[in-house]
């Protein structure tokens, strides 16, 4: 029979292993890697079983460029954005983010794109830009961080508008509430929520104005229009 400190060492592998399992089985998204495809599985578990995720009217293409846009609430949203869709999405995210030792690993694997916000932001939005040509999903938050509704209303960025009309993709607005850490990072991590995702109508970069743009997507994040 196995010593006691080896069958300390064996059950946290044994649960890591059926982790990794579980994941693999339930991944939706092809992210070129078994062990993102493993995580992409964990983390559809971990949104849908503890934060209770339902998403409503979310239908991406297959295949071609992709241009979602969502309400910025919470450090879980990424999480519940990439749980609720079946393609991989990538991110705009602030280079802040990137020199954190405990994230960068992970942005980087799943192709995030860091933005200058201070020197050159530009240069995310080019990038961005180039995926989208590509044919690949691009995730971002115009309002550039988090905001909540009782927040003094924010001028949303207009470097979501750019995109569609640089690519000729059509933008797909969604709006996330029911989150319980609201204006948190990590506490949104770890408070169990009943989290809802609705995907509104697509906005046509060529039909409208930059001006009716912005109205749009912020009656859509604020849940006014639907």
């Amino acid at each position: 029979m196995p010593s006691l400190p080896v069958i300390l060492i064996l059950l946290p592998l044994a649960a890591v292993f059926a982790l990794l399992i579980a994941g693999w089985c339930r991944h939706e998204c092809e992210w070129g890697s078994i062990w993102l495809n493993c995580l992409d599985g964990i983390n559809r578990l971990y949104c849908n079983h503890y934060h209770r995720l339902k998403a409503h009217g979310i239908s991406l293409p297959i295949t071609g460029p992709v241009l979602v846009a969502a309400n910025h609430v919470s450090g879980l949203d990424p999480l519940l954005m990439l749980a609720a869709t079946a393609r991989p999405l990538r991110f705009l995210v602030a280079r802040e983010e990137f020199e954190r030792a405990e994230f960068s690993w992970l942005l980087k694997a799943v192709g995030c794109i860091p933005v200058d916000r201070a020197s050159a932001p530009d240069r995310a939005l080019r990038t961005a830009l180039r995926t989208l040509q590509n044919g690949e999903a691009i995730a971002l938050f115009p309002s550039g961080r988090i905001h909540l509704d009782e927040h003094h209303p924010t001028r949303l960025k207009a470097g979501v508008l750019w995109l569609a009309r640089q690519a000729n993709c059509p933008i797909y607005p969604l709006h996330l509430h029911g989150i319980a850490g609201e204006g948190k990072v990590l506490p949104a991590l770890l408070h169990r929520s009943k989290a809802r995702i609705t995907a509104s109508q697509l906005i046509d970069p060529m039909a409208c104005t930059e001006k009716e743009c912005r109205h749009l997507l912020a009656g859509i994040f604020n849940g006014s229009i639907t």
